[in-house]
């Protein structure tokens, strides 16, 4: 059974908007969080990565980023599910990307 919780946050700003506005901005920046951060974080481990050299980090931020791109653009939802799928093989995703 799922648990359905609510929480309260308490904002101060000096920004001069409305209420409403405000939430929006907070809220599309969790957007952002849980669309791209968790998913690199948690299904694509990025946490647990052992790469510390420079070049590669970048290098490697570069690669999930453009996979996670890859997959939405092909119109997967769970990104767990799309990873695990193209982690089959290249017949695989030369079926799920084939070239236009």
């Amino acid at each position: 059974m799922i648990e359905v919780t609510n929480e309260t946050r308490y904002y101060i700003s000096s920004l001069s908007e409305t209420a409403q506005s405000f939430a929006e901005r907070i809220r599309g920046y969790w957007g952002v969080e849980n669309k791209v951060h968790y998913v690199r974080d948690v299904t694509q481990g990025e946490d647990k990565s052992r790469i510390r050299t420079t070049p590669l980090t970048q290098s490697f931020a570069l690669a999930r980023n453009f996979s996670l791109n890859l997959y939405r653009d092909n119109m997967f939802e769970n990104m767990a599910q799309a990873q695990r799928l193209c982690s089959f093989g290249l017949d695989i995703l030369k079926r799920i990307f084939r070239m236009k």
